[in-house]
């Protein structure tokens, strides 16, 4: 398999990974109708994936590839933001890529129709991180100052949606600072003695680390499933609509591929935190092992994957219809297995 890892930051964008602090359960297991008992196709994939969670998943089946055992013959790109990835499949340089879910949406426009959803494979990755201040709900942040990252994007939208489902009204009840880039929350948290950010993750942890008064309170993962009827579902993997119809059983091979990916690392985080390392997807195989159970990934594909994607969408087209490209994707958007 031939790689091409290009490792460009080391804490770049809002959606990251991973996390500090007390232990918490491991991620959903995944979900999936796909076929277990598909063999090797002799077929070229191309795929793109972003450092943090909607990379996170993918750790297993780039070693396994590595080692000769996928189904297809994979050709694994690593990248640090969305945009490199829009530029590859626009370019139809990418077949297969782990994006944004709005960014899908998105591009389901700007390539008019030419991609569809495969499956989610995150959720939240937002985490509220304190010192000096003791949170234990979202309502204690009434008269806070809360720092975050993300203004006009997903942070700035679900961080407005929690607290008004909490009673409290952003600008008002809760004084919310933008800073332009995640790592200036690390140094808000550090040269303060008291302060509260919003973090994605790896940032999450990277304050914690350097700062040990500095502690996970709230994941809004958590948060979310309080007061929403919907998941919060923050990344996906997409194809180009082109290559699904040169190669659907390779499409296939790739779903059960995946699944089997996002279930072994989920289910050994020691393992998989050593491949995020080995394939840079994070510096830190102990900040990977860490971080896993905090990264919510999952695998859900068909209905599942319309009904919480779908929602998911609305909210965001709700916040900002400019969010998910002016409108929201039809049904054609979203991959069912034939």
């Amino acid at each position: 398999m031939k790689k091409v890892i290009s490792i460009l930051m080391a804490l770049a964008m809002v959606i990251s990974f991973a996390a500090c602090g007390t232990a918490k359960n491991e991620s959903s297991a995944p979900v999936s109708s796909v076929s277990s008992e598909l063999s090797k196709l002799d077929v070229d994939c191309n795929v793109y994936a972003l450092k943090g969670p909607t990379g996170v998943g993918m750790v297993s089946l780039m070693d396994k590839a590595d080692n000769g055992e996928g189904l297809l013959n994979y050709n694994f790109n690593l990248a640090a933001a969305n945009d490199e990835i829009v530029a590859k499949l626009v370019n139809k340089e990418a077949d297969i890529a782990a994006v944004a879910t709005n960014l899908a949406s998105t591009l389901y426009k700007k390539t008019n129709k030419g991609i569809k959803v495969l499956a989610v494979n995150t959720l939240g990755v937002l985490c509220l991180v304190t010192k000096g201040e003791e949170i234990s709900s979202v309502a204690d942040l009434k008269g806070k100052t809360v720092y975050a990252t993300g203004q006009g994007a997903n942070p700035e939208y679900i961080l407005n949606y929690v607290l008004s489902k909490n009673g409290l009204t952003a600008g008002t009840d809760v004084t919310v600072k933008f800073v332009s880039q995640p790592e200036e929350l690390v140094t808000t948290v550090v040269s303060n003695e008291n302060a509260i950010v919003l973090a994605p993750q790896p940032v999450a942890t990277t304050i914690t680390i350097k700062d040990k008064s500095a502690k996970i309170a709230l994941d809004f993962n958590d948060e979310w499933d309080k007061v929403s009827d919907s998941k919060l579902v923050m990344g996906c993997i997409v194809v180009r609509d082109e290559y699904l119809k040169e190669n659907p059983e390779a499409v296939k091979a790739f779903m059960q591929d995946y699944a089997e990916s996002v279930k072994a690392v989920n289910s050994d985080t020691e393992t998989a935190g050593q491949l995020c390392e080995k394939y840079g997807i994070v510096a830190s195989a102990a900040i990977a092992k860490a971080a896993i159970p905090y990264c919510n990934i999952v695998f859900e594909d068909g209905k599942e994957l319309k009904t919480d994607l779908s929602a998911y969408l609305k909210f965001m087209f709700d916040a900002s219809p400019a969010s998910v490209g002016g409108e929201l994707p039809d049904d054609n958007f979203y991959y069912e297995a034939k």
